[in-house]
């Protein structure tokens, strides 16, 4: 069984390798979603969206991935929204923020700030790549498998939030990746956000 699970692995990690490929070389704006396609984290580039999406989904110099603010195994989904010039991108990233943390909590560390008004209507992505197969994302989404997954990660996050200088700072800018995973039995143990 754990041999064909990582054949398995190696397949999906291949099929997520050839999507990566896919996104978009452009500037701009990304939101990285989970296996039911919400949006989890929003992020901005200047180095072009697929090397950034590349640096989180293989956690290589991704603070997100270090403080452990999401789980790259939930990436099932990356919308991009590419600009033509670098001016564009924190008035964008401000709104598309503002628009999916309004939805549900996003797990950034921090709120993207921006002088001036944000959009009035978010442009629709230009691009929508799937991350993984679906017979992947269909068995990730069991909540056998899911769950536990869940349950470790907010252990690492506890764990990080612990060892981690200033860790009342930190807990205060995890708490929305707690408020996501958490049972709402359990947010009110969370400090405010």
């Amino acid at each position: 069984m754990g041999r064909a699970r990582g054949g398995i692995l190696s397949l999906v990690q291949d099929y997520r390798r050839a999507q990566i490929k896919s996104l978009t070389r452009k500037i701009g704006v990304y939101a990285l979603c989970d296996l039911d396609g919400v949006p989890i984290y929003v992020g901005q580039s200047k180095d072009g969206i697929q090397q950034r999406v590349r640096r989180h989904l293989t956690s290589a110099r991704s603070d997100i991935i270090a403080n452990r603010l999401i789980d790259p195994w939930e990436i099932a989904f990356v919308q991009a929204y590419p600009v033509e010039s670098a001016s564009e991108i924190p008035r964008l990233e401000a709104s598309v923020f503002a628009t999916f943390h309004d939805e549900k909590p996003l797990m950034n560390g921090s709120v993207p700030r921006v002088s001036g008004r944000l959009l009035k209507r978010l442009p629709k992505p230009a691009e929508i790549i799937q991350m993984l197969p679906d017979k992947e994302i269909q068995v990730r989404r069991d909540p056998a498998l899911r769950l536990p997954r869940q349950i470790e990660h907010i252990g690492r996050l506890v764990d990080h939030i612990l060892t981690v200088k200033d860790s009342r700072r930190h807990a205060r800018r995890r708490a929305p990746t707690a408020h996501r995973l958490l049972p709402s039995a359990f947010r009110p143990l969370l400090p405010n956000s």
